[in-house]
């Protein structure tokens, strides 16, 4: 397909748009949903970078696809930027723990590809995260072990760092400070998600889902591929359960 240089131009301009911001909107986001030319064009130089371009109502997103995506956010950058100079690769593993918990509870424990579930609260939340963790301990050890080595996810320290996190029952907003509780944990990972427009407040303690994560969790986040099987992991005991 041959190309116009005003729809070449039009097309680079969304990308750096995107490159830079992450999100665009307005004429050059409306271009994109309705000439094919531009779309092709501007998916392409997004596929060139392992990235995927979605579109969300008025507004689309950059979203890496791989870590080899130079849009990709290092670890060390998350940790630094979310988590404090000292934090480490656990305390990110858990980050990244909760929220996997926290999208399952819209979809009722990824069995649903619609939501189910409207919002949630911190201490629901809390709840299915400490039901999450239990299943956990379900498995031996070497189970584990094994389990580590297959997801690339450090089971057993998740367990021993949510535990060592302070149960205390007070309000979430109290708990937003720097105690070391799990609610105050769960607020972190609740800001974190906010920055990336996975979830939004609101109000009276309540967060929910943004299109942005239907879109993602729709189009990627159910496939075994994507997720390399670590829903199955998490939610098996609980199907085993609703089995019997």
């Amino acid at each position: 397909m041959r190309y116009e240089q005003d729809q070449v131009l039009k097309a680079f301009s969304l990308y750096s748009e995107l490159a830079q911001k992450g999100v665009a909107s307005g004429d050059l986001a409306r271009a994109y949903k309705v000439e094919e030319a531009i779309r092709s064009l501007t998916d392409h130089f997004v596929e060139m970078n392992d990235a995927v371009c979605l579109s969300v109502g008025q507004e689309l997103y950059l979203v890496p696809k791989t870590k080899l995506s130079p849009f990709h956010v290092t670890n060390e950058q998350l940790k630094k930027m979310h988590l404090g100079t000292k934090a480490t690769n656990v305390d990110l593993y858990l980050l990244y723990f909760c929220s996997i918990v926290l999208i399952g509870c819209f979809y009722d424990s990824y069995q649903s590809i619609e939501p189910t579930l409207n919002f949630i609260t911190l201490d629901e939340w809390l709840n299915e995260v400490n039901n999450r963790i239990d299943s956990l301990k379900e498995h031996d050890v070497e189970k584990l072990e094994q389990l580590e080595k297959e997801f690339s996810y450090r089971w057993t320290a998740i367990i021993e760092k949510w535990d060592a996190l302070d149960d205390v029952k007070e309000t979430a907003n109290k708990q937003s400070g720097n105690t070391l509780s799990r609610l105050s944990f769960l607020d972190t990972v609740r800001r974190f998600l906010i920055t990336y427009q996975i979830v939004e407040n609101i109000g009276n303690g309540e967060i929910t889902i943004t299109e942005k994560t239907k879109v993602i969790v729709g189009r990627y986040f159910m496939e075994r591929e994507f997720n390399r099987g670590i829903l199955e992991f998490l939610y098996a005991f609980e199907e085993e359960q609703k089995s019997d």
